[in-house]
């Protein structure tokens, strides 16, 4: 992980998670237009998601697609609950998640990118966000899925963390648990986000110095 990578975007962060590789940028908070978007009691955040052509081994058409806009949404969800808006009326937040290698994992990956580029660009925030997945392989619950994991497992389960209080701000599950299994999934998901968190309070400590 690194931070401050865009000299022309306020925040940025490259993060490396398996063979996924992401970039971040944050731009604002900044006046938002045209006016009638404008909210007078907070700051909108605005997220995109996207993953380059050559990101994939089969050339991926360039532009938004369902899956896109869809994550683009879900990672905004996920980061908000984390950002003071309200210290920024009739303001936008404007966030980009470029996938520049893709293996599984890719929106997790792009949360803890965004939350790092966040803290870069100076914008209070109540917590970092970070963020893995966690998933059911042959019966086994694993952490960190690969892309024929992902593929071929029973079940696949992202999950974002604020771990100073352990708040929950993204879980989906595609596929199927026991109730004992989900338990167990949780439980190593959240784990697996505080690994992340360290790495992620390390980047920050290595541009700004060792202060808390």
């Amino acid at each position: 992980m690194e931070v401050g990578i865009l000299k022309r975007a306020d925040g940025s962060a490259y993060v490396e998670i398996g063979d996924n590789k992401v970039i971040a940028a944050v731009y604002g908070p900044r006046e938002l237009h045209p006016r009638h978007l404008q909210r007078p009691d907070r700051a909108v955040v605005n997220c995109r998601y996207n993953m380059a052509p050559f990101s994939v081994e089969e050339r991926k058409r360039s532009g938004p697609d369902r899956r896109s806009i869809e994550i683009s949404k879900v990672t905004r969800l996920a980061l908000e609950p984390a950002i003071f808006t309200e210290y920024f009326p009739r303001t936008s937040i404007d966030i980009f998640i470029e996938i520049l290698q893709a293996d599984a994992g890719t929106r997790t990956t792009g949360i803890t990118a965004a939350s790092l580029a966040l803290a870069d660009a100076g914008i209070p925030m109540r917590d970092l966000v970070s963020a893995c997945a966690v998933g059911k392989v042959a019966g086994r619950i694993v952490l960190d899925l690969t892309k024929v994991e992902d593929n071929f497992g029973e079940a696949d389960m992202p999950i974002a963390i604020m771990p100073r209080d352990n708040r929950i701000t993204l879980l989906q599950m595609d596929g199927t648990m026991t109730e004992e299994e989900f338990k167990e999934a949780l439980k190593l998901g959240m784990e697996g986000c505080r690994k992340i968190y360290k790495e992620q309070r390390r980047a920050l400590k290595e541009k700004y110095g060792q202060g808390d």
